[in-house]
Protein backbone atom coordinates (compact mmCIF):
# COMPACT_ATOMS: atom_id res chain seq x y z
CA UNK A 1 0.00 0.00 0.00
CA UNK A 2 2.83 2.39 0.87
CA UNK A 3 4.59 1.83 -2.47
CA UNK A 4 1.39 2.33 -4.41
CA UNK A 5 0.66 5.59 -2.57
CA UNK A 6 4.14 6.87 -3.37
CA UNK A 7 3.70 6.06 -7.07
CA UNK A 8 0.30 7.80 -7.15
CA UNK A 9 1.71 10.85 -5.35
CA UNK A 10 4.73 11.18 -7.66
CA UNK A 11 2.54 10.68 -10.73
CA UNK A 12 0.06 13.38 -9.74
CA UNK A 13 2.82 15.87 -8.92
CA UNK A 14 4.59 15.20 -12.23
CA UNK A 15 1.39 15.57 -14.25
CA UNK A 16 0.58 18.82 -12.46
CA UNK A 17 4.08 20.23 -13.04
CA UNK A 18 3.94 19.31 -16.74
CA UNK A 19 0.60 21.07 -17.06
CA UNK A 20 2.02 24.14 -15.30
CA UNK A 21 5.01 24.23 -17.69
CA UNK A 22 2.76 25.05 -20.66
CA UNK A 23 1.81 28.52 -21.94
CA UNK A 24 -0.99 29.42 -19.56
CA UNK A 25 -0.17 33.04 -18.64
CA UNK A 26 -2.58 35.19 -20.69
CA UNK A 27 -3.46 38.85 -20.15
CA UNK A 28 -6.43 37.85 -17.98
CA UNK A 29 -4.14 35.60 -15.93
CA UNK A 30 -1.70 38.47 -15.43
CA UNK A 31 -4.54 40.70 -14.20
CA UNK A 32 -5.67 37.91 -11.86
CA UNK A 33 -2.17 37.52 -10.41
CA UNK A 34 -1.91 41.28 -9.87
CA UNK A 35 -5.24 41.21 -8.04
CA UNK A 36 -3.99 38.36 -5.87
CA UNK A 37 -0.82 40.28 -5.03
CA UNK A 38 -2.82 43.43 -4.29
CA UNK A 39 -5.14 41.41 -2.06
CA UNK A 40 -2.16 40.08 -0.10
CA UNK A 41 -0.82 43.64 0.21
CA UNK A 42 -4.18 44.84 1.57
CA UNK A 43 -4.36 41.99 4.09
CA UNK A 44 -0.83 42.67 5.32
CA UNK A 45 -1.77 46.32 5.85
CA UNK A 46 -4.82 45.46 7.92
CA UNK A 47 -7.54 45.95 5.29
CA UNK A 48 -8.79 42.38 5.66
CA UNK A 49 -12.18 42.73 3.95
CA UNK A 50 -10.86 44.40 0.81
CA UNK A 51 -7.87 42.06 0.76
CA UNK A 52 -10.00 38.93 0.67
CA UNK A 53 -12.28 40.55 -1.90
CA UNK A 54 -9.35 41.06 -4.27
CA UNK A 55 -8.10 37.53 -3.57
CA UNK A 56 -11.53 36.12 -4.40
CA UNK A 57 -11.80 38.11 -7.65
CA UNK A 58 -8.31 37.04 -8.68
CA UNK A 59 -9.06 33.40 -7.92
CA UNK A 60 -12.28 33.50 -9.96
CA UNK A 61 -10.46 35.05 -12.95
CA UNK A 62 -7.79 32.36 -12.80
CA UNK A 63 -10.49 29.71 -12.58
CA UNK A 64 -12.31 31.10 -15.62
CA UNK A 65 -9.22 31.60 -17.76
CA UNK A 66 -7.06 28.70 -16.61
CA UNK A 67 -9.04 25.57 -15.99
CA UNK A 68 -5.93 23.52 -16.78
CA UNK A 69 -3.97 25.50 -14.18
CA UNK A 70 -6.63 24.82 -11.55
CA UNK A 71 -6.63 21.11 -12.38
CA UNK A 72 -2.82 21.08 -12.25
CA UNK A 73 -2.75 22.74 -8.81
CA UNK A 74 -5.38 20.29 -7.58
CA UNK A 75 -3.34 17.32 -8.84
CA UNK A 76 -0.17 18.62 -7.19
CA UNK A 77 -2.04 19.21 -3.94
CA UNK A 78 -3.58 15.74 -4.11
CA UNK A 79 -0.21 14.17 -4.83
CA UNK A 80 1.34 15.94 -1.85
CA UNK A 81 -1.63 14.77 0.23
CA UNK A 82 -0.93 11.12 -0.55
CA UNK A 83 2.67 11.53 0.54
CA UNK A 84 1.86 13.56 3.67
CA UNK A 85 -0.97 11.25 4.68
CA UNK A 86 1.22 8.15 4.65
CA UNK A 87 4.09 9.92 6.39
CA UNK A 88 1.93 11.39 9.16
CA UNK A 89 0.24 8.15 10.20
CA UNK A 90 2.51 5.52 11.69
CA UNK A 91 0.02 2.68 11.20
CA UNK A 92 -2.64 1.62 8.69
CA UNK A 93 -5.57 2.18 11.06
CA UNK A 94 -6.70 5.60 9.84
CA UNK A 95 -9.50 7.01 7.69
CA UNK A 96 -8.65 8.66 4.36
CA UNK A 97 -11.21 10.90 2.64
CA UNK A 98 -11.01 12.82 -0.64
CA UNK A 99 -13.74 15.04 -2.06
CA UNK A 100 -14.32 18.17 -4.13
CA UNK A 101 -16.22 19.90 -1.33
CA UNK A 102 -16.62 18.98 2.33
CA UNK A 103 -17.99 20.43 5.53
CA UNK A 104 -17.22 19.27 9.08
CA UNK A 105 -19.42 20.67 11.85
CA UNK A 106 -17.69 19.06 14.82
CA UNK A 107 -18.43 21.90 17.21
CA UNK A 108 -22.13 21.29 17.85
CA UNK A 109 -22.30 17.93 19.64
CA UNK A 110 -19.97 15.16 20.89
CA UNK A 111 -18.04 13.38 18.13
CA UNK A 112 -15.71 10.40 17.94
CA UNK A 113 -12.09 11.44 17.51
CA UNK A 114 -10.32 9.13 15.03
CA UNK A 115 -7.04 9.36 13.16
CA UNK A 116 -7.82 10.54 9.64
CA UNK A 117 -6.55 12.32 6.55
CA UNK A 118 -8.89 14.61 4.61
CA UNK A 119 -8.32 16.30 1.25
CA UNK A 120 -10.71 18.64 -0.56
CA UNK A 121 -10.71 21.35 -3.20
CA UNK A 122 -13.07 23.47 -1.09
CA UNK A 123 -13.63 22.77 2.58
CA UNK A 124 -14.94 24.23 5.80
CA UNK A 125 -14.08 22.60 9.13
CA UNK A 126 -15.21 23.54 12.63
CA UNK A 127 -13.52 21.34 15.24
CA UNK A 128 -14.03 21.61 18.99
CA UNK A 129 -11.68 19.13 20.66
CA UNK A 130 -13.50 19.54 23.99
CA UNK A 131 -16.43 17.69 22.38
CA UNK A 132 -14.20 14.98 20.90
CA UNK A 133 -14.19 11.46 22.36
CA UNK A 134 -10.81 9.85 21.57
CA UNK A 135 -10.61 6.20 20.53
CA UNK A 136 -6.83 5.96 20.91
CA UNK A 137 -4.06 7.44 23.03
CA UNK A 138 -2.70 9.49 20.12
CA UNK A 139 -4.99 10.85 17.42
CA UNK A 140 -3.57 12.34 14.22
CA UNK A 141 -5.86 14.53 12.11
CA UNK A 142 -4.66 15.81 8.72
CA UNK A 143 -6.52 18.40 6.63
CA UNK A 144 -5.12 19.39 3.23
CA UNK A 145 -6.54 20.97 0.12
CA UNK A 146 -6.70 23.86 -2.29
CA UNK A 147 -9.01 26.24 -0.40
CA UNK A 148 -10.11 25.81 3.21
CA UNK A 149 -11.51 27.52 6.27
CA UNK A 150 -10.86 25.95 9.68
CA UNK A 151 -11.90 26.90 13.21
CA UNK A 152 -10.20 24.83 15.90
CA UNK A 153 -10.94 25.00 19.65
CA UNK A 154 -8.37 23.41 21.98
CA UNK A 155 -9.06 22.55 25.65
CA UNK A 156 -6.25 22.44 28.22
CA UNK A 157 -6.65 18.76 29.18
CA UNK A 158 -5.38 17.31 25.89
CA UNK A 159 -1.78 17.28 24.81
CA UNK A 160 -1.97 19.03 21.44
CA UNK A 161 0.54 19.54 18.66
CA UNK A 162 -0.23 21.71 15.62
CA UNK A 163 1.45 22.07 12.24
CA UNK A 164 -0.33 24.63 10.03
CA UNK A 165 0.64 26.14 6.68
CA UNK A 166 -1.24 28.53 4.37
CA UNK A 167 0.32 29.74 1.13
CA UNK A 168 -2.19 32.60 0.72
CA UNK A 169 -4.39 33.63 3.62
CA UNK A 170 -4.12 33.87 7.38
CA UNK A 171 -3.45 31.91 10.57
CA UNK A 172 -4.94 33.26 13.80
CA UNK A 173 -3.56 31.58 16.92
CA UNK A 174 -5.36 32.60 20.11
CA UNK A 175 -5.85 36.19 18.94
CA UNK A 176 -2.47 36.64 17.24
CA UNK A 177 -3.01 36.79 13.49
CA UNK A 178 -0.56 36.51 10.60
CA UNK A 179 -1.96 37.30 7.16
CA UNK A 180 -0.60 37.39 3.65
CA UNK A 181 1.63 34.82 2.01
CA UNK A 182 3.43 31.69 3.26
CA UNK A 183 2.20 31.64 6.84
CA UNK A 184 3.35 28.77 9.00
CA UNK A 185 2.63 27.77 12.62
CA UNK A 186 4.21 25.05 14.73
CA UNK A 187 2.98 24.72 18.31
CA UNK A 188 2.93 22.12 21.09
CA UNK A 189 1.08 22.47 24.38
CA UNK A 190 3.15 22.51 27.58
CA UNK A 191 1.41 19.37 28.87
CA UNK A 192 1.94 17.35 25.68
CA UNK A 193 4.40 14.85 27.14
CA UNK A 194 2.53 14.25 30.40
CA UNK A 195 -1.07 13.89 29.20
CA UNK A 196 -2.69 10.50 28.62
CA UNK A 197 -4.42 11.57 25.41
CA UNK A 198 -2.61 13.40 22.63
CA UNK A 199 -3.92 15.03 19.46
CA UNK A 200 -1.80 16.12 16.50
CA UNK A 201 -3.47 18.39 13.93
CA UNK A 202 -1.80 19.00 10.57
CA UNK A 203 -3.40 21.61 8.28
CA UNK A 204 -2.15 22.73 4.88
CA UNK A 205 -3.98 24.86 2.29
CA UNK A 206 -2.98 26.81 -0.80
CA UNK A 207 -5.60 29.44 0.05
CA UNK A 208 -6.97 29.31 3.57
CA UNK A 209 -8.07 30.90 6.80
CA UNK A 210 -7.18 29.04 10.00
CA UNK A 211 -8.48 30.22 13.38
CA UNK A 212 -7.15 28.42 16.50
CA UNK A 213 -8.48 29.20 19.98
CA UNK A 214 -7.29 27.95 23.38
CA UNK A 215 -10.28 27.36 25.67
Amino acid sequence: MGKRNRIIAIGMICIGMLMLSGKWLSFLSLVALLLLLFGIYKIRNGDIKKGYTFLAIGAVLILLDNLILVVAISLISLGLFYGKSKKSHSNEGFIQKMSFMSNFDWDQSPWVMKSMSVWHVLGESDLDLSLGMPEERETIIVFQGVMGDMDLDIPDYYGVEIEAFVLFGSIDFDGKKDSGMMNRLTWRSANYVDTDYKVKVIVSYIVGDIDIRLI
